[in-house]
């Protein structure tokens, strides 16, 4: 997987920190993931101390330029706001997460205060992307999080938001997904005479067509999924 990644943006996760040496080394960038969510699904406690101190250590590396804040998965957003108060790095290397079943309120709190960059979470009854009902919620997200003109009045970062529909409509600064690293395994969904013949082919097939599509240059509107990013043609 190191031909893969290399000059590449990779994400390594708190959770799994053996990747962050290689990657620090051969990435063009590299964003740090608090692993909140893995220890959650596992049942572990999150160690927000040794995140932070792990972040701290590595946010000094030329190629690793931000880490999310840990998040309470299933908490209140006054859990949420008192781990923000509690986050000693400054803000132009930490994002923030927003839920989108979290109240516009805080959305608009976190972008009022100065971060440079807001993580946005699919959560609760919003918890697929893509879907009617997350559309909707996204476009009241957007018109906090955007001008008059449709232009986020910060940057956004889709957790879990590579896919290329959802790339082609909100206008993301970047997103990530486990997209690459639970497919590049799965042997039979590559068959045929053309089929890659080891997983750094795989992989390196799977990131070309992520990256082959840009982001919307702004927010248009009310959208299902069928919005248009039309500045690209003029």
């Amino acid at each position: 997987m190191v031909t893969a990644f290399t000059g590449r943006h990779a994400m390594v996760s708190f959770e799994d920190s053996r990747q962050i040496d290689v990657a620090a080394e051969i990435c063009k960038s590299v964003v740090l993931d608090n692993g909140a969510f893995s220890a959650w699904k596992a049942g572990k406690k999150h160690d927000f101390a040794g995140f932070q101190d792990w972040a701290r250590f590595w946010l000094r590396h030329p190629c690793v330029e931000w880490a999310i804040i840990p998040d309470v998965i299933d908490g209140t957003e006054r859990d949420n706001d008192l781990l923000l108060a509690d986050w000693e790095l400054p803000q132009t290397v930490s994002v923030p997460v927003y839920h989108l079943h979290e109240s516009l309120d805080r959305l608009e709190r976190l972008i009022g205060v100065g971060y440079v960059r807001v993580a946005l979470g699919s959560s609760g009854k919003y918890a697929d992307p893509g879907s009617k009902r997350w559309w909707q919620r996204m476009a009241e997200v957007m018109a906090v999080a955007c001008d008059d003109d449709g232009y986020p009045v910060c940057k956004l970062h889709g957790l879990r938001m590579l896919d290329s529909t959802l790339l082609a409509h909100l206008p993301l600064t970047s997103a990530d997904s486990c997209n690459v690293a639970r497919n590049v395994g799965i042997d039979l969904a590559w068959n045929g005479p053309y089929a890659p013949t080891n997983r750094a082919r795989r992989a390196q097939i799977l990131m070309d067509r992520i990256e082959a599509h840009a982001s919307a240059a702004r927010w248009c509107g009310k959208s299902s999924g069928v919005q248009q990013n039309m500045e690209l043609l003029g």
